[in-house]
């Protein structure tokens, strides 16, 4: 395509792949949107498939693209898919640049053949993957940048913190099979002495999950669950009446519920792989404690005995994830993709696309 693109008045336009936020939205896309959005020059946009496939903008940033093709049925599936199509192809005859966030290392389970050609289609055509640790590998065949997960304290400083109650353990967070939370109730149903608790707060993916879960529970007075979304105010009364947080996912690589916990003061126990081992390098090791293979009644007990040491008041070093740097780290990324493809030069102002 030939011919001089008006300019922005912003200078540089983002357009987000998440839609204007609702109070269910996963704060991270909030804080990004603000953050990028704070930086002198450029304006973010929210996603519309009006405004993403008529709209005029820089740079398009996905998140987790199985959004753009999936339906909540066959049909409304079948329309975003189409929608998808004309989106990938006017990205590519715009020569507008693709950035993607790598939130997970795999593609989603379960879903069908149409959507993961399209979502392996998207990742072709990504300019630049945007790393949140340093554990996530690089693509050799396009641009990288390490821009670590930014964290909550700000978000949730607007509401009371509660303090600690001693011995309780708490698990947070949407309950999905892969995330452990029977196995932490089977392991917490070993853990000695009455004055232990452990409450497991978040909506299951399946009721047959929620039977089970309530099933395991039935036997232990000492085990409470809240079976339901939380919202900001329920999470960090969650979080914060806990001694201990445990995230006993099966699969972690980059978990917003860690920094959740440590946001909020609370030290967290997770297993043992490199992302995990280098955050407590970060941060801490009193406030990331570890556990090999699978989660059992000891690791819950030392982890507690450890977490009682910390005074209520105590907060993790989170200073190398603030958000006007992760803000700045994002535009910088932008403008790398705008050159790789030609957009424009890298700077100020918009120039022409050939």
């Amino acid at each position: 395509m030939t011919g001089a693109v008006p300019e922005h008045p912003s200078g540089l336009v983002v357009q987000q792949s998440f839609p204007r936020p609702r109070p269910t939205t996963n704060p991270y896309l909030v804080m990004l949107r603000d953050a990028v959005g704070a930086v002198p020059g450029v304006e973010v946009r929210t996603f519309s498939w009006k405004g993403a496939l008529l709209g005029r903008y820089d740079v398009f940033h996905v998140h987790w693209p199985e959004i753009l093709v999936s339906g909540r049925s066959p049909l409304k599936a079948l329309v975003r898919q189409a929608l998808t199509v004309a989106l990938v192809a006017k990205l590519a005859a715009t020569r507008t640049p693709i950035v993607r966030t790598e939130h997970n290392l795999e593609l989603p389970s379960g879903i069908s053949r149409r959507e993961r050609v399209l979502l392996r289609w998207i990742e072709r055509r990504t300019t630049l993957w945007v790393r949140l640790n340093d554990e996530t590998p690089e693509h050799p065949d396009a641009l990288g940048a390490l821009i670590p997960h930014g964290h909550y304290v700000d978000w949730f400083s607007r509401w009371p913190w509660p303090a600690r109650e001693t011995g309780r353990v708490s698990y947070f967070g949407f309950i999905r099979r892969y995330k452990g939370v029977d196995g932490l109730v089977r392991a917490f149903r070993g853990v000695r002495g009455d004055d232990r608790r452990l409450h497991a707060a978040g909506k299951p993916s399946t009721p047959e999950l929620a039977q089970g879960l309530e099933q395991l529970a039935a036997d232990d007075p000492r085990v409470s669950l809240d079976l339901r979304f939380l919202d900001d105010e329920a999470l960090i009364e969650t979080v914060r009446r806990a001694e201990l947080v445990v995230l006993p996912y099966r699969e972690m690589h980059n978990s917003g519920g860690v920094l959740t916990a440590l946001s909020l003061g609370r030290p967290v126990l997770v297993p043992a792989n490199e992302v995990n081992a280098r955050l407590a390098d970060e941060v801490g090791p009193a406030w990331v404690r570890q556990y090999e293979d699978e989660l059992a009644s000891d690791d819950v007990e030392r982890a507690l005995e450890a977490a009682s040491r910390l005074t209520d008041d105590a907060r993790p070093d989170l200073s190398a994830r603030d958000w006007d740097r992760a803000g700045e780290a994002h535009v910088a990324a932008y403008r790398r993709a705008i050159d790789a493809v030609g957009g424009r030069a890298s700077g100020s102002g918009r120039g022409t696309r050939s």
